[in-house]
């Protein structure tokens, strides 16, 4: 049950163990990119300081630009030769890739990697995984979602973590490079975080491996390529965690949430009836300590309205959207997130009571009108 109620929304995970009066389980090395992902990088067991999530975030973007300008300089030398190898029919790189995406409906992070997908007009299959016996993905040594199997060809390469699905794939597109060259460009680093418990982070997640005529053909210039990372990097450090505490603010806000988790997930009966109820009590009680964890105010709304209107500032009132004419890869992560309160009473309150609606739609729109 406690691993049910901290599946759901990413908040409550950690603290969603104890309830289950077992430890943590440590997250294992996997074989592919991803939050766990590639075995090796530069000596991702030599860092065992204790670090906050945040800090480490920070360095994993600083050092990313060091080893971008690595790995797309690499790139530049052998992209003639890669590029003169594919036959003239293949016209688009989407049509060379099947892709599976192993997901919780309600997960902030699952539904920014939909959001993307549905943008580019990828197409995809979807796996909902039951959070309890997580069975869906006992290939896996990954035990997370979102997981995006990619087949390419002979290739299949699984890829693990929202912003490095993202990243990979917005580079494949760009550049054209062969996707399993590109997860080799987001290699682990594993730390302890200020709870005392092993995380593993990567050097480039926000990063887009492009030379240097990709990368200005796609930006235009170096300032639009450091605000969308940045943006990147501020919703999944800080707007995420502003759901759990809205959507359990309340015992009939927590029994609400889990109402539509239970309806949207894959649950028994046995378990979609225990989950609803003990769930809701149990992530009612996270919530309060994750308030506490994370310095919120004493009403979370306030917090989230704050978040929404900082976000609309930084896009301005003479775009549509942060990426222009078109949104970038930091208005669909924004947007993949919130999306996951819609239906419930924080959702309504958010558009209500500040001045996010408008883009919101717009991208809403954007999304829907892909080709």
């Amino acid at each position: 049950m406690a691993q049910a109620a901290g599946s759901l929304w990413p908040a409550g995970r950690a603290l969603a163990w104890r309830l289950s009066g077992k430890p943590a389980p440590r997250l294992p090395l996997q074989s592919r990119a991803g939050f766990t992902g590639a075995a090796g990088g530069p000596g991702p067991t030599a860092i065992t300081r204790k670090v906050s999530r945040r800090l480490l975030g920070t360095a994993a973007v600083a050092l990313g630009g060091a080893m971008g300008l690595y790995y797309t300089a690499r790139w530049h030398l052998r992209a003639q030769d890669l590029h003169a190898e594919r036959p003239a029919a293949e016209l688009s790189l989407s049509d060379r890739l099947q892709l599976t995406l192993y997901q919780y409906k309600t997960c902030p992070f699952c539904s920014k990697v939909r959001a993307f997908l549905d943008f580019h007009a990828l197409p995809y299959q979807v796996v909902e995984v039951n959070p309890v016996r997580r069975g869906e993905i006992k290939f896996s040594s990954y035990r997370k979602v979102p997981i995006l199997l990619a087949q390419e060809g002979e290739s299949l390469q699984q890829l693990n973590d929202s912003s490095v699905i993202i990243s990979a794939l917005k580079t494949y597109l760009v550049s054209g490079q062969p996707l399993e060259v590109i997860i080799t460009y987001y290699p682990p680093m594993k730390a302890m975080n200020d709870q005392g418990k092993e995380v593993t982070e990567f050097c480039n997640k926000y990063w887009l491996m492009l030379d240097e005529k990709e990368a200005q053909r796609m930006y235009g210039g170096k300032e639009a390529r450091t605000e969308e990372m940045k943006w990147r990097q501020w919703a999944d450090d800080w707007l995420v965690h502003l759901i759990s505490p809205n959507v359990y603010r309340t015992p009939a806000e927590a029994l609400a949430s889990f109402d539509y988790i239970v309806q949207e997930g894959k649950f028994g009966a046995v378990e979609g009836a225990v989950a609803k109820y003990l769930g809701a009590a149990a992530m009612f009680l996270i919530s309060k300590r994750l308030k506490s964890r994370h310095h919120l105010q004493d009403d979370v709304r306030e917090d989230l309205y704050e978040a929404a209107n900082k976000w609309v500032a930084a896009v301005g009132k003479h775009r549509p959207f942060m990426g222009g004419q078109k949104p970038n890869l930091a208005d669909l992560a924004v947007y993949g997130v919130l999306r996951v309160m819609e239906g419930l009473e924080a959702f309504d309150d958010l558009m209500r009571h500040s001045h996010i609606q408008p883009w919101y739609l717009r991208v809403e729109k954007a999304i829907a009108e892909a080709p």
